[in-house]
């Protein structure tokens, strides 16, 4: 592959998934606004569930809800299957991610957690599936087609599937009436917490401040920029 075929490859496979993220606003309704109410009438946390590649979608939007005031934990399904699931109560709410909606591992816990009387909400992109029968409400997370050539390799559909979990988790920060300073306090750390926390008094210069006098020559203000070395020069 040449570069020009490499360069022409990379902006053909962010525009299909450029394109299946926004094919999925007409696939926005009355099931979304369920998912969120159910989400928000819930006393319990979010267990988002999922194998291979959105099981990793999971992981992500896990952490996203998380930080944006929505509790939310990932349960691998196998792992659920085999003794996890005993974190899972009737008052919390399951996300369930399949593109098929086929995946034995991922509908034998949906079903499992269905008789502990806990709700279910599907993302998939097949809403005749087993894993949509399941589930109280079923999101339409589909594509037209895979970014991948082969049209195998999950692409387009992980995009979707985390675009439509962004979606959710924005629109809880707005039900719960979410605010800045709710999420400073789960993200006090790296530059968005400093970009929420400091104050004028935390990053102000207050030592060897580069300063001239208004009579200073032009080579004398550089040469005290460069000795200070602060990017800037104060002339009295």
């Amino acid at each position: 592959m040449t570069d020009d075929q490499a360069i022409a490859r990379a902006k053909e496979v962010l525009k299909t998934e450029a394109e299946s993220i926004l094919q999925l606003i007409g696939k926005v309704g009355d099931s979304f606004a369920r998912a969120v109410d159910i989400i928000y009438r819930s006393k319990g946390r979010v267990i988002i569930t999922g194998i291979g590649k959105s099981g990793l979608i999971g992981k992500k939007i896990a952490a996203t809800l998380t930080s944006t005031g929505t509790q939310a934990i990932f349960l691998h399904p196998v792992e659920g299957i085999h003794g996890d699931m005993g974190i899972v109560t009737k008052d919390d709410v399951i996300i369930a991610i399949s593109n098929s909606g086929e995946t034995s591992e991922l509908n034998l816990i949906t079903s499992a957690m269905r008789e502990i009387g806990t709700p279910v909400i599907a993302f998939t992109g097949n809403l005749s599936s087993t894993l949509s029968r399941f589930s109280d409400v079923a999101i339409d997370v589909s594509v037209e087609k895979e970014a991948c050539p082969f049209g195998l390799a999950p692409t387009s559909s992980t995009a979707a599937a985390m675009a439509m979990g962004d979606a959710l988790a924005v629109a809880m920060i707005e039900k719960m009436n979410f605010q800045e300073s709710d999420f400073y306090r789960f993200h006090p750390g790296g530059n968005l917490g400093m970009r929420l926390r400091a104050k004028v008094r935390d990053v102000m210069i207050i030592e060897h401040i580069p300063l001239v006098f208004s009579g200073a020559s032009a080579a004398g203000a550089i040469e005290e920029m460069d000795e200070k070395n602060k990017g800037f020069v104060l002339v009295t």
